[in-house]
């Protein structure tokens, strides 16, 4: 099976040691990790992918208050 080759996002600038979130597809999935799990993938359906890049750049996903 061929080496899944990752893309880092745009907005990790270029220090190795940053933690940035990754893309990469495969047989028709998009797959999404971050680069301090990156044994933890999410696979999704292109356009599920898709549905949630959108709400993230629209702000409407955000961080769970801490109690």
């Amino acid at each position: 099976m061929a080496e899944i080759l990752w893309k880092k996002s745009s907005y990790s600038g270029a220090d190795d040691n940053q933690d940035c979130v990754e893309v990469a597809t495969r047989s028709g999935a998009v797959l999404i990790r971050e680069s301090d799990a990156p044994d933890l993938v999410i696979a999704a359906a292109p356009r599920s992918a898709h549905a949630l890049l959108v709400a993230v750049k629209d702000g409407r996903l955000r961080k769970a208050p801490v109690s």
